[in-house]
């Protein structure tokens, strides 16, 4: 990449006064700002000692100062394109943003000192102080920065602040854009579509302009109180180049041109919000238009995207989704536009920003006949969860990123909520078992573990409130919302979401408002259950239990469930627990303690089996006697299928990891596979091999995974055939369930040896080589890629190479990435892995997917494990390291095979060498290590032998 020049021409904010009479007011505006720069006649710098300039104790904001409102003028001097840049950027390109601020802040407690955040940002004068009663002038001799972690701005004044009054502070400030995917970005990507009014040819870089503001990078873009319970209302004005779209939180109040060169778009006032939802884009983007009966909806997209119709199945589903969560909530959303616009690159998946939302195009873009089913799905997902974040997060906040789950738990149990109602083929309620429960399950069985309800002094640095964007706050926030929503009945539930959400508008929440709320619903329903005393043993505490129940004396306990059988907890949950036997229908019982209790509905009947956790509501584990689990297991194996089915593929999860603990012996887990044999649902077969993953991860290295691969070549034969027809025709089925199902068969299939499906991959992708043109079928790119090039070569692989770098397909490019690192051949693997140093090749963004890709691949294990050790620096410095969401998902995905006393001496010393033994990540890859050495070494021999046995060799 060519070296980044910055400019230092900075243009002159004063408009010429037009004549239209609708842009008097603003351009009043820029010239009163400018002439009060101007006449400032700043003291010289008088000296303070070390304890006034020392940062306050802690690292949040005092109480003292609440803002209201800011106006904000931003000026990025950025170029909309580039002609004939071969790399993605140019030594021409300006990165420089000036502008000016002024917040307005009630004074609660008074203070001669103002302290707000600035990260980044160069002073241009002094602060302008005014108390805006009688708008005149406090000094404010000097602003004391401080570089530490708090990036604290300090405004020491002559004369205190009164309590009581209101007041501004107007700062002027210019910055430079960093090459990170944070604060303000610029984002390059090639065009091949020129503008109509040019004559330019191909080879078009052009560069769009966005926010990335969550969790604390607000403070990057202006001086401002950036913390979540700091809500203000922004008055907004983007000055940017002629040809250009401007895009805000709030619809456009006007644009107005200024020279040949510049405009202004000014915005109207946005709703009361955190500084983390304020966003802006500047872009030559056009737009898709959806359906709503009052919101003006507009996606946004690259040129060629929106005329190809990239963003139509976006577009047209946004409207459903708004009303559906409109009607839930029973509030409108509370702006008159909604605007979504797709990102070339985005360092997040989405973000919510109100009425701006982001997208990463790759997780956006939708075509049909390129794009996969499960892309659709996911796309819809990803629209809910942002437009549920509108009410849950924008409109109603958490108070401290502590309880980041009242956001994100929220909106990811909505968006499956949604649609459940707007895309009932999805079957998201089915969905919800795997993408969701498995996956917190797995995270929160570890002693390393948090609460959803973190301590607020234990979330203070950006590193520490990062963190907190997890698998708990999201996905165990999402389970116990829907635990409880089941618990008190889903219309009561809704009452209680109405409620908080109407008395906590444009306001922020602790977890205690929402049970006040929900407890209030109960009241009015009759309802005699405490919300709190129930709700909170499951967000104050790390975990869930393992619930134990004899059916022959009917007695039940309960244990904090862990994988490390040798910790020690005495945590305990009220816990609501739907039982059924064969011959009875599901019914309520309450464990209410840490003591064992009698149950009459737990006694089984004439040999009847017993079944808790009916649908599996319940976010806890079951273990059941021997004999319970025999007749269960008796159920599956023969067919009655009297059990439902959530609740086999719960047995067999369950079965799995409580053998992983040592709380049942792994032969009972093995035994609930066999019936898989004739099984064709889907759900069922996708969590036994979420389950079988782990014993390939612990074996695939051993004389263990040669009969364990024979045993499930013949338990998945029968579904690979089951779909052959379509597979062969290179056709998918029309059910959208079915269709995951055909997508996992072939990956059994296939990762097992079954021959017909490596012949089948192999004969497929031989076609597109041959032919040049692709009929895979999008649903099945990833898997006939990935391993048609671990059983081919180097001209296979050099053939995706050359697809992955021209592809201008986003989906199938992600695909190509992926199915790169499933060669078996280690010096191409390696190739792979140093590409990743060079960005013209893979770009940053996907250098740590790339690592964790070759690291799945049991050939790539070691080399992505070297790969990371020795290029940590840059690793931990790059563009996606502020999101150590994705450093921390790379170590997970590194680390997950250890099993070793070898590999955790290593992984030991890394954490040491890099000063690492206080991340959460690598206290819950060391405590995974340690399971894993000691769950092989006890297993092993006796694994060995059951598969040996079942695949009869």
């Amino acid at each position: 990449m060519a070296k980044r020049s910055f400019r230092s021409k900075i243009v002159a904010l004063v408009i010429v006064l037009l004549t239209v009479s609708a842009i008097v007011a603003i351009v009043t505006m820029v010239v009163l700002y400018n002439n009060e720069i101007s006449t400032m006649n700043p003291t010289a710098r008088p000296t303070f000692s070390p304890a006034t300039t020392g940062p306050p104790p802690v690292m949040r904001l005092p109480k003292d100062l609440v803002p209201y409102s800011y106006r904000i003028y931003l000026h990025p001097h950025m170029y909309p394109e580039i002609i004939g840049v071969e790399n993605g950027t140019s030594p021409n390109q300006t990165y420089l943003v000036t502008g000016n601020s002024t917040v307005h802040f009630h004074c609660v407690q008074a203070t001669a000192t103002i302290y707000l955040h600035s990260k980044d940002l160069t002073m241009i004068g002094d602060a302008v102080v005014r108390n805006t009663k009688d708008n005149s002038r406090i000094n404010a001799p000097q602003m004391i920065p401080h570089n530490d972690q708090s990036d604290f701005l300090e405004i020491p004044l002559e004369k205190p602040l009164e309590a009581g009054e209101n007041y501004s502070v107007f700062l002027a400030f210019k910055t430079a854009i960093p090459n990170t995917m944070k604060g303000m970005c610029i984002v390059p990507y090639k065009t091949d579509q020129a503008d109509s009014d040019t004559e330019y040819g191909n080879n078009i870089t052009r560069y769009i302009l966005a926010t990335q503001l969550e969790p604390t990078h607000a403070r990057e873009v202006f001086p401002c109180f950036d913390e979540p319970e700091m809500k203000a209302v922004f008055n907004v004005t983007i000055i940017h180049r002629r040809g250009t779209v401007a895009l805000g939180n709030a619809d456009k109040s006007g644009t107005t041109l200024i020279d040949d060169e510049w405009q202004f778009t000014a915005f109207y006032p946005t709703p009361k919000m955190s500084t983390y939802l304020f966003a802006f884009t500047v872009s030559k983007f056009t737009a898709t238009p959806s359906q709503h009966e009052r919101v003006q909806i507009n996606t946004y997209a690259r040129p060629e995207a929106t005329t190809a119709g990239l963003a139509e199945y976006a577009a047209n589903i946004t409207g459903p989704i708004l009303s559906f969560l409109e009607e839930y909530s029973g509030i409108n959303y509370q702006q008159n536009k909604l605007d979504q616009i797709a990102m070339p690159r985005l360092a997040v998946t989405a973000m919510e920003n109100w009425g701006l939302v982001t997208y990463d195009e790759s997780d956006f873009l939708y075509k049909e006949e390129r794009s996969s089913k499960f892309h659709k799905e996911n796309i819809a997902t990803l629209i809910a969860h942002e437009l549920a974040h509108q009410w849950f997060g924008n409109l109603v906040t958490m108070k401290w990123w502590n309880q980041v789950w009242l956001n994100e738990g929220f909106a990811t149990y909505m968006s499956y909520l949604a649609l459940a109602h707007i895309e009932p083929t999805f079957k998201m309620d089915e969905r919800f078992m795997t993408d969701i429960l498995y996956i917190a399950f797995e995270v929160d069985a570890l002693a390393t573990s948090h609460p959803l309800n973190t301590p607020e002094q234990d979330v203070q640095t950006l590193d520490e409130i990062t963190d907190m964007f997890d698998v708990i706050s999201y996905r165990k926030g999402a389970v116990v919302l829907r635990m409880l929503a089941d618990t008190l009945d889903e219309k009561v539930f809704q009452k209680g979401v109405r409620k908080y959400l109407s008395d906590l508008s444009y306001k922020n929440a602790e977890h205690k408002d929402l049970w006040e709320c929900m407890q209030m619903a109960v009241n009015e329903d009759s309802g005699h259950l405490n919300v709190a005393t129930m709700m909170e043993t499951w967000t104050n505490q790390i975990g869930y239990p393992v619930v134990t129940i004899n059916t022959t004396t009917g007695e039940v306990s309960q244990k904090h469930f862990l994988l490390n059988d040798s910790a020690e907890s005495s945590l305990w949950w009220y816990i609501p627990i739907k039982v059924m036997s064969a011959t009875s229908k599901p019914t309520y019982i309450s464990l209410t303690s840490s003591n064992p209790e009698r149950k009459e509905e737990l006694i089984s009947k004439d040999g009847e089996w017993i079944l808790a956790n009916v649908n599996r509501i319940g976010y806890y584990r079951v273990n059941y006697d021997p004999e319970n689990w025999k007749r269960l297991l008796n159920d599956l194996e023969t067919g009655q299928q009297g059990i439902p089915m959530v609740n086999r593929i719960q047995l067999i999860d369950d079965a799995f990891s409580l053998a992983r603990a040592k709380l049942i012996h792994i032969t009972v887990a093995l035994n609930s596979t066999r019936y898989l044999r004739n099984e064709t649902e889907f759900l069922p077969w996708e969590i036994a091999n979420m389950n079988m993953q782990y014993l390939h991860e612990m074996f695939d290295r051993t004389e263990v995974y040669g009969p364990m691969q024979a045993y499930l070549r013949n338990q998945v034969k029968n579904l690979y055939h089951h779909f052959s027809n379509y597979t062969n025709l290179s056709k998918v089925p029309e059910d959208e369930l079915e269709q995951q199902n055909q997508y996992l068969a072939i990956k059994i299939a296939c990762q097992n040896g079954l021959p017909e499906c490596l012949e089948m991959v192999s004969e497929k992708f031989a076609n597109w080589m041959d032919t040049d043109n692709n009929t895979i079928p999008s649903n099945l790119r990833d898997l006939i890629y990935c391993y048609a090039l671990a059983t081919g070569g180097e001209k296979e692989w050099e053939f995706a190479w050359d697809k992955f770098q021209n592809s201008n397909d986003t989906s199938d490019t992600d695909r190509l990435g992926g199915a790169l690192a499933c060669t078996t051949k280690i010096w191409l693997l390696s190739r792979y892995l140093e590409y990743t140093l060079d960005e013209e090749k893979i770009h940053p963004l996907e250098a740590l997917a790339t690592i964790s890709y070759v690291a799945r691949n049991v050939a790539g294990h070691a080399l992505a494990w070297n790969f990371m050790r020795a290029h940590w620096d840059d690793i931990k410095d790059g563009q996606v390291a502020i999101y150590n969401f994705y450093v921390k998902i790379l170590i997970n995905t590194v680390t997950r095979r250890f099993s070793t006393q070898f590999e955790l001496d290593e992984l030991k010393r890394f954490a040491a060498d890099q000063d690492l033994n206080d991340s959460q990540e690598i206290k819950q890859a060391i405590e995974r290590t340690q399971v894993n050495i000691k769950w092989v070494s006890e297993h092993k021999e006796v694994l060995l032998q059951w598969f040996r046995r079942e695949a009869g060799s």
